[in-house]
């Protein structure tokens, strides 16, 4: 069982980091994005509703104008509350995420170690069980040695 190379391994490991790396900047980047288009969006939402408040105090008399305009404003500041508040749930959703990808990784990294461990391990198990089997054919020799000794000599006396 051929174990990769320390050095090898490492490098590996550097570059599945440094990948992961980039594709975390590029989210942050969609991110951001996504976070400008909404605020222009929200701009000029804004500005169109200005318009449209505009027009109907037009058609509106004053005194109930005022009211309409006072109530118009609480709810969109209402409005506008709970998209900050769902803008805020889905950041932490998805810091969550990101975390949750992390420990998976992690994980991951832990379990190729765990793995590479235990090839380390049966391979120096492997050496163990050659050099018993040298042992013993060493020892095979050396005792059919001694009988070919033990023989010759028991025919020399024979004869």
């Amino acid at each position: 069982m051929a174990t990769p190379m320390p050095r090898q391994t490492y490098g590996t490991v550097r570059a599945l980091h440094k990948k992961a790396r980039e594709r975390e900047k590029e989210r942050e980047r969609e991110r951001e994005r996504e976070r400008e288009k909404r605020e222009t969006d929200r701009q000029t939402d804004r500005y169109r509703e200005t318009d449209r408040e505009r027009a109907r105090e037009r058609e509106r008399g004053g005194g109930e104008r005022e009211r309409e305009r006072e109530r118009e404003r609480e709810r969109r500041e209402r409005q506008r509350q709970r998209e900050r508040e769902r803008e805020r749930e889905r950041e932490r959703e998805r810091e969550r995420e990101i975390e949750r990808e992390r420990e998976r990784e992690r994980e991951r990294e832990r379990e190729r170690e765990r793995e590479r461990e235990r090839d380390r391990e049966r391979e120096r198990e492997r050496e163990r069980e050659r050099e018993r089997a040298r042992e013993r054919e060493k020892r095979e020799r050396e005792r059919e040695r001694d009988l070919g000794k033990m023989h010759t000599k028991a025919t020399a006396k024979d004869s």
